[in-house]
């Protein structure tokens, strides 16, 4: 990928991040019924995302592997 690609992903997941926190930590609404998406776990998620996006930007920018961490 990219570092457009990555960019325009990264910012996607740190918006879905960020909008399913939001709608996660309303309060439950007894009327309206149960909720049918889980919003907090969808939040992890794209937290998720976000940070091994964050991780190949870093390799792009040219971050390496410490020598103490075996790999390829």
């Amino acid at each position: 990928m990219d570092l457009s690609t990555t960019l325009i992903l990264l910012a996607a997941a740190l918006a879905a991040t960020v909008f399913a926190g939001w709608r996660g930590a309303r309060p439950p609404d007894p009327w309206k019924g149960p909720r049918l998406i889980p919003w907090r776990f969808l939040m992890i998620g794209a937290a998720a995302l976000a940070l091994l996006l964050l991780v190949h930007l870093a390799t792009l920018f040219g971050a390496a592997r410490a020598p103490w961490i075996p790999g390829s």
